[in-house]
């Protein structure tokens, strides 16, 4: 029987662990198995294979039983959720339902999360901008957090590295607060956005600018990204529901299997990741302990590292829940500030307006991108009463009518071919960045359980006074821009939202100088536990303004390297 055991052990052992399939760990799968490392990748959902598991992928609007909507009762189920714009008939089966993963809201948050292979990178905008050193300079210049221990020429090689690979299509813009990247072609930008571009030159001059958003579509360089096995973007703007030409970066069409290939990689499905196993007298991690989704036994499995990739709250969850002799309160949890200083973007607000001029000009097809203004509120000194600022993205377009006053055939005739348009319409949406408090934390509920025996996770996360005045500066600053283009109709917005829909939420396990004040090192290794390390959203320590998913996998592939070198 010791030698069954001894056989057990050596079966359920690797040299690296990553927890979570979906944009980070994929990263950190594919460097590690692609410079030889055995590694175990660790899914709490269902295996989702690239194009075969994509049901609806090639569906047209009528093969839908309630043409893309979803029941009354589904939406009543599932009030969380169902807040968000892409849980739809068509890509609802991606999506953690309510009940399936319950949680506390001791203040509302919609936690919105997707538990297969690949995670929300099925589901991502797909928006991927750089961070500057005006975002990791921001905490020790504005006085807030604790100082990044990175800087923009540490994480400059990685996000080329991971841009490269993933495909970004964008333009060079020439702007210090986002730097230019490894570009494909960009994406057009319509007549409207044009003319405002232009508007915003003539009278703000270089303070800001509106662009095309750099966004991980597939436009050019395709005998590359075929050996992927993945071809151009089609502007189907169908994504959510899973391309089937691999057009835009997700885990499962690029990484995952790009790490399989290698024959380096294990994948363990269907395992809910209990809590990362700490051996004292070795004084480190040596391995993980799962709960299979069906038969609700546990297991465990060992490697020399371990990467925590599980997305932002849940990676807080498994570590506060990785408790020892050593760590009572969860790994690596010597400062106390485990499941703390939890951040978000900011998205309550938004603008909308009309307008007027170029009616010889209309939109045809479709773009799965937008236009963007990168931050230009205290950027280069501080000019209102609130800490930091916000981007936005912009839209214009013009929709078409057709004349129903016929009757029969010559009504079903106009409706097929409509030939009337009305004005252009014009939007912009806001993404603020929030400050990390203290007072922004999850914790572990004390009663709750989940399903599967484990703590709910508790969470307590709101926005402050800092948050309200960015708000009332946007609507501000967009309406007069707007007014200068010569705008009309112009109706702001505050929908009130919860934190959460955002889906950027981070922090928790943040990244410092200090071990007193932080978790985790410049390498983004746990302080006191080495040989963990954490790459999603929970490393981070402030939140800037830009889709942070780029900034995920550049940590990831970056931390990969530095695991590989440190421990063999």
């Amino acid at each position: 029987m010791a030698n069954l055991n001894i056989d057990a052990v050596k079966e359920r052992t690797f040299q690296a662990i990553v927890i979570g399939s979906g944009l980070s760990g994929s990263w950190a799968a594919k460097e590690l198995t692609e410079h030889g490392v055995k590694t175990l990748v660790i899914e709490r959902g269902r295996d989702v294979k690239h194009i075969k598991d994509y049901p609806t992928t090639s569906m047209l609007p009528y093969e839908f039983e309630h043409r893309g909507q979803l029941t009354q009762e589904i939406q009543k189920e599932n009030p969380i959720v169902s807040r968000c714009y892409a849980f739809r008939e068509d890509a609802a089966h991606f999506f953690v339902k309510d009940k399936e993963h319950p949680y506390v809201q001791e203040k509302p948050f919609d936690w919105i999360r997707g538990y297969q292979v690949g995670g929300k990178s099925l589901l991502w905008a797909r928006q991927v901008q750089r961070w500057s050193d005006f975002d990791f300079e921001g905490p020790a210049r504005d006085g807030f957090a604790v100082d990044w221990p990175i800087r923009y020429k540490d994480i400059a090689p990685w996000y080329s590295h991971v841009e490269k690979f993933a495909g970004v299509s964008g333009n060079k813009d020439g702007l210090a607060s986002l730097p230019d990247g490894e570009f494909l072609p960009g994406f057009p930008l319509n007549v409207v956005e044009e003319y405002f571009q232009g508007k915003l030159k003539e009278h703000y001059g270089d303070e800001r600018h509106m662009i095309l958003a750099r966004c991980a579509h597939i436009t050019g360089n395709f005998d590359y990204y075929a050996q992927q096995g993945r071809a151009k973007c089609q502007s189907r703007n169908l994504c959510q529901r899973g391309c089937p030409f691999g057009g835009y970066f997700s885990a499962n069409s690029s990484t995952i299997p790009w790490a399989e290939k290698t024959g380096n990689m294990t994948l363990r499905t269907d395992a809910v990741v209990h809590s990362i196993i700490y051996d004292e007298e070795k004084g480190k991690a040596t391995g993980v302990m799962v709960i299979d989704a069906h038969t609700k036994e546990m297991e465990e499995y060992f490697a020399d590292v371990i990467f925590v990739n599980a997305a932002a709250l849940n990676t807080n969850l498994i570590l506060l829940n990785s408790t020892s002799t050593r760590f009572p309160n969860g790994l690596g949890n010597d400062s106390g500030l485990l499941g703390k200083y939890v951040a978000f973007h900011n998205y309550r607000a938004g603008i909308s307006a009309q307008y007027e001029g170029h009616l010889e000009y209309t939109t045809q097809g479709g773009r799965p991108t937008s236009g963007y203004f990168p931050r230009f509120r205290n950027l280069k000194k501080q000019e209102t009463d609130f800490l930091r600022g916000y981007a936005a993205g912009f839209g214009a377009n013009r929709g078409s009518y057709a004349d129903q006053n016929a009757i029969g055939m010559e009504l079903k005739e106009n409706l097929l071919n409509p030939d009337q348009y009305g004005p252009w319409n014009v939007g912009s949406h806001m993404m603020g960045e929030t400050i990390p408090k203290e007072s922004n934390y999850v914790a572990l509920d004390a009663n709750a359980k989940d399903p599967f025996g484990m703590p709910q996770l508790k969470i307590n996360v709101d926005y402050d006074d800092n948050d309200e005045k960015m708000i009332k500066d946007y609507l501000e600053q967009m309406t007069e821009m707007f007014e200068k283009a010569g705008f009309t109709n112009i109706k702001t917005r505050d929908d009130k939202r919860a934190p959460g829909l955002d889906i950027h939420e981070m922090g928790g396990v943040r990244m410092g100088k200090d071990p007193k004040t932080s978790l985790l090192n410049g390498n983004h290794q746990l302080h006191a536990v080495p040989n963990v390390y954490v790459t999603d959203g929970a490393s981070m320590t402030s939140t800037s303004t830009q889709n942070p998913s780029l900034t995920y996998m550049a940590f990831a592939a970056r931390a990969a390297h530095h695991a590989m070198k440190n421990f063999g």
